[in-house]
């Protein structure tokens, strides 16, 4: 059950809000992302109900993976098999 928050929406006038559990795979863009870590991260998110504004956090250790492209121990990532871009 989700968790009800009053403040109002950042985008909208909405006082509707509520909180949920989510898992999210984070990919980096284009062809080049596909050789980079998938990071995964399980926040909670703010989620206005009347736009769908949504807002979370990412842990300090999946944000170094996002930040360098690399894995950083302890950080939750997936890595694809190594791709070739045909000519």
């Amino acid at each position: 059950m989700p968790t009800e928050r009053n403040p109002r929406c950042g985008s909208c006038p909405s006082e509707k809000q509520a909180t949920f559990e989510a898992e999210i795979a984070i990919h980096f863009p284009g062809l080049e992302g596909l050789d980079k870590p998938i990071v995964w991260v399980f926040p909670n998110v703010r989620i206005c109900l009347e736009c769908g504004r949504t807002e979370f956090s990412i842990p300090k250790r999946e944000l170094g993976v996002l930040a360098t492209g690399l894995p950083v121990e302890g950080a939750i990532i997936s890595i694809a098999h190594k791709t070739e871009k045909a000519s």
